[in-house]
């Protein structure tokens, strides 16, 4: 049998699938999309999974209504297997407090996904309702992907989290198309790239060559690969002069990083480790015009411990400060008891004087704050971080002034994996910096997926990314994406390097989802264009 003739009987059998053989193969379909993702990155699988997704929206004209309820099915079953294998590491956070937790690890490890893999029915249904019988029904499914996977970065506070279009993000030639289209246009482009073989079973009749769209799809992945080069070629790494960093990574275990017993024991390491050397030539923290350490660094509130200031203020020598995580308390009356506190960063002098502080914005639902806080609490619910009342968030977010550096935006865990929310076009900072603590999540795929979103916010914007972490992946990334300097997942220790400098605002810091838009609609109205010629016809 020709490979021509395979291919069409294996998508024959998937478009005749029905029951629980359709939901399988949804199913697996979906599970092997996700090595697709960090860091496994063996994006070539999409060719054989994502034509699976054409084939069952093909199969689902057969049933009732259209076959808009049959594809929303599949979807979802794609979407589950999409997802869990994605995220299983989520469940990794309800084992650090496991009497307490240990019980709502299934819902996390199925509920979540379960909840994703609607948007994912959603696509396949919305693609459904104006699918075709030609190529053009593959930027069908990519428009309607891209608009279901754009809602679920937005909807309900938002978890674009391992969306589709990271799948063009390594190599990194192939990741510099963000700096034009952004996320969302490597979304499209992900989906109607991977999917077009599946044009391949149609056959030549009536006119038709279905080699057409695989071989404008490969051409396109080629000439992203080619842009990519020249456009790394042409922005070489630079540095900003006279700034060098200090990134401290503690790997702490997550029981003492929040057991206030254990205050003397985190700091003396944080002073410790601070202050190492990193080579022969190394004088440690003073080496180091800026240290950063991770998020929510103490398990104290910072400024309310005179000590711990004091000893940050002899840590730091002259003409150094420390950017730091830390759990901040609001502003109260003497002798009001504290309920609530803000995740927040500051940024302190070398005399141990704060210069500002950012307080987070987009918080994590159920790790930071509960949906209906006041009544899920009376029924005896907590977040995963057990402050009571949950975290109270930030009112704005604004570049931060730092002595002698140019000025920086400040992220807080996964804040960085928000791409329209990163930057703003009218006050452009030098740098980010993103202080996380992934240490919930364990040696797991989790932190390496982290690292690629942010490196992703990098390319778009045209800034450098400094990531900070407790437990890893720590990292300076170039605007670029290349990483200029990394501490691996589960290490302790400290990274020194220079500040890349950013460039000229890409594209996409310009218009921002514009081009992605403008994508959708063009592929829509090619769809809805051949669906009335056919009629007419």
């Amino acid at each position: 049998m020709k490979p021509t003739e395979k291919l069409r009987a294996a998508g024959l059998a998937i478009i005749l699938s029905w029951g629980w053989k359709r939901a399988a193969i949804a199913l697996a379909a979906g599970a092997l999309s996700a090595l697709a993702m960090a860091p496994f990155n063996a994006w070539p699988v999409l060719f054989v999974t994502f034509p699976a997704m054409v084939w069952l929206i093909d199969g689902a004209g057969a049933g009732r209504w259209r076959g808009v309820p049959a594809a929303a099915v599949a979807g979802w079953w794609f979407g589950l297997g999409y997802f869990v294998p994605g995220l299983y590491w989520i469940g990794y956070a309800f084992l650090v407090d496991a009497p307490t937790f240990a019980w709502l690890l299934p819902f996390a490890v199925l509920g979540l996904p379960a909840y994703l893999a609607l948007f994912t029915a959603l696509g396949f249904a919305l693609a459904r309702l104006i699918w075709t019988a030609d190529a053009s029904r593959v930027i069908a499914l990519a428009a309607s992907l891209t608009a279901s996977e754009w809602l679920r970065g937005h909807a309900l506070s938002g978890f674009p989290w391992n969306a589709f279009g990271y799948a063009l993000t390594e190599p990194l030639a192939l990741a510099q198309t963000a700096s034009l289209i952004g996320l969302w246009g490597l979304t499209f482009l992900s989906v109607a790239i991977f999917a077009s073989p599946a044009v391949l079973i149609d056959g030549a009749s009536a006119g038709r060559r279905p080699w057409i769209a695989p071989a404008l799809a490969l051409l396109l992945l080629v000439a992203m690969g080619i842009f990519g080069v020249a456009r790394l070629s042409l922005q070489p790494t630079a540095f900003v002069a006279k700034v060098k960093l200090r990134i401290m990574q503690p790997n702490l275990q997550q029981d003492v990083k929040f057991n206030y017993a254990a205050k003397a024991e985190v700091m003396q390491k944080y002073l410790a480790l601070s202050d190492r050397a990193s080579g022969p030539q190394s004088t440690g923290v003073r080496d180091a015009s800026i240290l950063i350490w991770p998020e929510s660094a103490f398990p104290f509130f910072l400024t309310r411990e005179a000590d711990a200031m004091a000893q940050i203020a002899g840590l730091l020598p002259k003409g150094t400060i420390l950017i730091t995580g830390s759990v901040r308390a609001p502003d109260l009356p003497p002798g009001v008891r504290i309920t609530r506190a803000y995740n927040s960063i500051y940024t302190i002098d070398h005399d141990g004087s704060v210069l500002s502080v950012y307080d987070k914005l987009h918080l994590v639902p159920f790790g930071e704050y509960l949906p209906f806080q006041d009544w899920m609490e009376r029924l005896g619910f907590v977040q995963l971080t057990r402050v009571q009342g949950g975290f109270i968030a930030g009112t704005r977010r604004r570049p931060m002034e730092i002595p002698n550096a140019p000025r920086m935006l400040p992220l807080i865990c996964y804040e960085a994996i928000f791409p329209e929310d990163v930057a703003s076009r009218e006050d452009r900072p030098g740098w980010m910096v993103n202080l996380t603590n992934d240490g919930w999540f364990g040696i797991s795929t989790g932190p390496y997926q982290h690292l690629q979103q942010a490196r992703i916010r990098a390319i778009e914007q045209g800034l450098p990314m400094v990531r900070a972490a407790n437990t890893g992946i720590s990292a300076v990334i170039d605007p670029s994406g290349r990483v200029v300097a990394r501490l691996g997942l589960g290490v302790e220790g400290v990274l020194d390097s220079a500040l890349p400098a950013a460039i000229a605002p890409t594209i996409y810091a310009r218009i921002g989802d514009i081009p992605a838009a403008i994508l959708v609609a063009a592929a829509l109205l090619v769809v809805l264009r051949r669906r009335v010629a056919k009629r007419a016809s």
